[in-house]
């Protein structure tokens, strides 16, 4: 492709992979941000957040990106994405303010031959309200997975693309550039493509609370959910990618924050939300099976009992916590002596007095009366049963992802509870 420039405002979790993806397409990349250290840190190649394949990627493409903290570097580009991650609270609510205050700095220096993209996940609305012409202002909707979030900017099934009028061509610049990710773009309007996240955001949690209903009935009538799985997969209807495995209710920020985006919207324009409301009552239900698989089996006859707590992180290949079950599980403990371990997280002392963080999975069980297994890290499903048997005290072990094998947990002795099954 001819020689193009694309800036990333914002090297947060999303601008560093959308820098380092865009890099990978065989454009020259300006990432800014107006941390000194951060900037320093990253042209050295050190991130702030864990990603597979991140490291790699920007090793091999590192010729095509520059970072600076210079806002002034930005005038070079001929597309700058605002890429800024939008935080969030514990009630799901946005602040927006970093976003639009990073806009008003990048237009300061936008050439005026420039283009304009919203990459932050932001409502219906917001970019039609900025102050720039629509021919040069453009939403794109960001679908990056923490723990999979290079490969999903690198190959992504779909580029769903908002601006001011459907029927508009798209301008050559951000057409040539978007049309090297080989994939379908899909041309809507701002408000379109700005619900189409949330949108997604629904149907993966429909499909969650979904599976999290009927593996809970599995567990109750004698059935297996594993065994079901298979077969809702062939169903067209379905699908092989549906999001299909139970799990400990809705965490990570984002998906919270889209159902109260859908809650919030709803009462606005006079709409039906009973259905997310549902949803996120439903997650603070699944949160809580590992404490009542506890409480049945350990805590009810041992209320001092020492647990061990394998996973801080709310999912795997992540070091982020946010709103994440483990954490909420160890707020419960409260008269527990808590041994955890994660290959990622660290925490900070003294905000739980009963927990000790330990350097491996194995330390973590020594002495314990019961093993939660709370995060599905893939080292987990290493672990050989018999080990831990040797280092535990209890033979409990609160399974729910299954990250260990059934037949060899009942070899060693071990009661391994899981989702979906009894």
């Amino acid at each position: 492709m001819n020689s193009m420039t694309v800036g990333f405002a914002g090297l947060t979790h999303l601008g560093l992979i959308s820098a380092v993806a865009a890099a990978s397409r065989g454009v020259e990349v300006v990432g800014f941000s107006d941390d000194m250290n951060l900037v320093g840190a990253v042209n050295h190649g050190h991130f702030p957040i864990l990603e597979p394949g991140l490291p790699e990627t920007f090793a091999k493409y590192r010729e095509q990106l520059s970072f600076t903290a210079r806002l002034e570097d930005l005038a070079a580009c001929d597309v700058i994405y605002i890429a800024l991650d939008v935080v969030t609270d514990d009630r799901g609510q946005s602040d927006l303010d970093p976003v639009r205050s990073m806009i008003a700095n990048v237009l300061k220096v936008l050439r005026k031959d420039a283009l304009l993209v919203v990459l932050c996940q932001v409502p219906p609305g917001f970019t039609r309200s900025l102050p720039l012409a629509s021919e040069r202002l453009f939403y794109q909707v960001e679908t990056l997975v923490f723990g999979n979030a290079m490969e999903r900017a690198t190959q992504p099934e779909r580029i769903i693309l908002g601006q001011s009028e459907v029927q508009k061509p798209i301008p050559e610049a951000l057409s040539q550039f978007l049309k090297t990710f080989n994939c379908p773009i899909l041309p809507m309007r701002y408000e379109s493509a700005e619900l189409a996240k949330i949108s997604i955001n629904m149907c993966l949690i429909a499909s969650v609370s979904v599976a999290n209903l009927m593996a809970e009935l599995c567990a109750h009538l004698g059935a297996d959910w594993s065994e079901i799985v298979p077969a809702l997969r062939l169903d067209k209807r379905i699908g092989p990618y549906a999001y299909l495995k139970p799990g400990l209710g809705i965490s990570g920020g984002n998906l919270e924050r889209d159902v109260e985006n859908v809650v919030r919207l709803s009462g606005m324009t006079g709409s039906e939300a009973g259905v997310a409301r549902a949803w996120m009552t439903d997650s603070r239900y699944r949160k809580e099976w590992p404490l009542r698989q506890l409480h049945r089996e350990v805590l009810a006859h041992k209320p001092y009992a020492r647990i061990a707590i394998l996973g801080l992180a709310y999912k795997e290949n992540t070091a982020s916590t946010k709103n994440s079950p483990s954490l909420v599980l160890i707020t419960q403990l409260t008269k527990c002596a808590i041994q955890a371990y994660d290959p990622a997280v660290s925490l900070e002392a003294g905000i739980f007095p009963q927990l000790e963080t330990v350097p491996d999975a194995l330390a973590a069980c020594r002495g314990a009366d019961a093993v939660v297994i709370m995060t599905p890290w893939p080292e987990f499903a290493r672990l050989q049963p018999d080990r831990i048997a040797k280092e535990m005290e209890g033979r409990i072990v609160i399974d729910p992802y299954r990250m260990l094998d059934p037949e060899s947990c009942h070899s060693a002795g071990l009661r391994q509870l899981v989702l979906g099954a009894q």
